[in-house]
């Protein structure tokens, strides 16, 4: 078993309070778990309204699928126009 982490940290853009942050984390996430079937949290900067981290996590048997899946999500995060990514790093254990 092969478990993929993908951490990233971001700016959001025109977020202006908590709320409005949390709209767009959570359209993120949303999108991010029915797109790839994947798990998502935020992990930290939960105050700053400006930032955001989020960890996305899938398991599978074979390292070379679980990257691949990783490598999906980083594209599809770095592709999204809300955020800006300031940190992202892919793990697989």
């Amino acid at each position: 078993m092969r478990i993929g982490i993908l951490r990233v940290y971001f700016q959001v853009f025109d977020a202006q309070s908590l709320k409005e942050k949390r709209q767009v984390m959570r359209s993120l996430k949303d999108r991010l778990f029915s797109q790839f079937n994947v798990s998502v949290a935020e992990i930290g900067s939960n105050d700053k309204w400006q930032a955001g981290e989020l960890a996305v996590v899938t398991v599978g048997n074979e390292p070379r699928f679980v990257r691949s899946v990783m490598q999906k999500v980083e594209n599809f995060i770095e592709l999204e126009s809300m955020i800006r990514v300031i940190e992202m790093d892919i793990e697989v254990i």
